[in-house]
């Protein structure tokens, strides 16, 4: 494997452990807000797929300006995705990712018009890849008690 494979699959993995993400838009205000969203599919670090609501202001302030950025933490690291996203209107797709948390949180079913899915669309992922809680804290020591710097995992930014 290349490097760049070795640290998309990287990304991936810190993705796919943490299924909650930050999706950072820019609202018709002008304002940079943020939302929590449940992730869907991840067919590749460049994808994400999440079910929305078509009436709502984040879908109104992306059909205005698609720039977004997605955020991942968790215990295995933290991922940041910058791309665009666009709302897209596909049955079948929307059946198949629909599940029982898209049912806890939107009303209607995948049959319902006003559901449907975001597609982001990544050009750019920054990602740190924690060593574990223990190993952070270790290192974090050593490096307040030597001049040496901490040994904090793995990191990088890829083009997508």
């Amino acid at each position: 494997m290349t490097e760049h494979s070795d640290q998309l699959q990287t990304i991936a993995e810190i993705m796919r452990s943490t299924r909650i993400a930050s999706l950072a838009y820019i609202s018709t205000q002008g304002d940079l807000v943020s939302t929590p969203m449940g992730t869907q599919d991840l067919e590749h670090p460049g994808t994400v797929w999440f079910i929305t609501e078509r009436s709502t202001d984040k879908v109104a302030a992306i059909a205005a300006d698609p720039r977004v950025n997605v955020h991942y933490a968790g215990k295995q690291g933290w991922v940041s995705l910058a791309g665009t996203a666009r709302f897209v209107d596909d049955r079948e797709r929307l059946r198949r990712l629909w599940d029982a948390s898209a049912g806890a949180f939107m009303s209607g079913g995948p049959e319902d018009p006003e559901n449907g899915l975001l597609e982001v669309t990544a050009t750019s992922a920054e990602y740190w890849e924690s060593p574990g809680a223990v190993a952070t804290a270790v290192q974090l020591v050593k490096g307040l008690v030597t001049d040496g710097e901490p040994d904090l995992g793995d990191s990088g930014i890829v083009r997508l």
